[in-house]
């Protein structure tokens, strides 16, 4: 049985974090290709801190989707506030969303900003911009620098989304139009940075170094530094 939170304002947006458990041979394939899978483990553990410590710093309700219903139970000890735990449930990425969206709209939550666990440099303030562009537009997207997406925020349900070109470069526009074809109106927030491959978490660390990291940020550059990723 999982903790059910409740809504005080109905217009309150609520921040989805889709993960999957850390684990050797689970998620990261890109990276644990470069890098290999324990130590690909390691620094998914460190990105999903980082993801962590927004949900616990969001000034609105949370929802935990873990990408098994097994790991539920885990899930709920993740966080020290409350958070709704809603597993996905099976499907391409695109037919997950879809589900996971209407099962939040049937819990009452109308706008909702999903982000995933490889985004360790999004802000507070990026996520509270696509917040509040949800007030003039139905979709609000920030993109990354690779052609996909790093957040999808949204006041209406989406289109169907199962056809749509995931993990690729072409995504992000494709999802713009996907939405704009169902009478969806898009706005654009400033784009942000997934980490996939070793190019883009020697790149994300090399930036956090150089500004304020964050407690869960920090322990992301040391895991990295530990494993002596950084050519010698």
């Amino acid at each position: 049985m999982y903790l059910e939170i409740t809504l005080t304002n109905q217009d309150q947006a609520v921040l989805v974090l889709l993960f999957k458990r850390p684990r050797p041979g689970q998620g990261k394939q890109r990276l644990a290709a470069d890098i290999g899978s324990d130590a690909a483990c390691r620094v998914a553990e460190a990105l999903l801190a980082c993801a962590l410590e927004r949900l616990q710093n969001w000034p609105g309700p949370v929802v935990l989707a873990p990408a098994a219903a097994a790991d539920g139970d885990w899930s709920q000890a993740l966080l020290s506030r409350p958070a709704l735990v809603c597993p996905q449930s099976g499907g391409n990425l695109g037919e997950r969303i879809n589900r996971l969206d209407a099962d939040l709209r049937a819990k009452g939550f109308s706008r909702l900003l999903l982000i995933g666990s490889d985004l360790p440099e999004l802000s507070d303030r990026l996520l509270l911009q696509a917040a509040a562009m949800l007030d003039s537009s139905a979709v609000a997207l920030s993109p990354a620098d690779d052609g996909g997406v790093c957040l999808m925020a949204n006041r209406e349900p989406w289109p169907l989304l199962a056809e749509l070109p995931w993990s690729t470069g072409q995504l992000g526009e494709t999802l713009a139009d996907c939405c704009r074809a169902a009478g969806m109106a898009v706005g654009t927030v400033a784009p942000s940075y997934d980490v996939d491959r070793l190019a883009d978490l020697l790149a994300c660390v090399e930036r956090l170094r150089a500004g304020q990291p964050t407690s869960a940020q920090q322990r992301l550059i040391e895991c990295v530094a530990g494993l002596k990723l950084f050519p010698q």
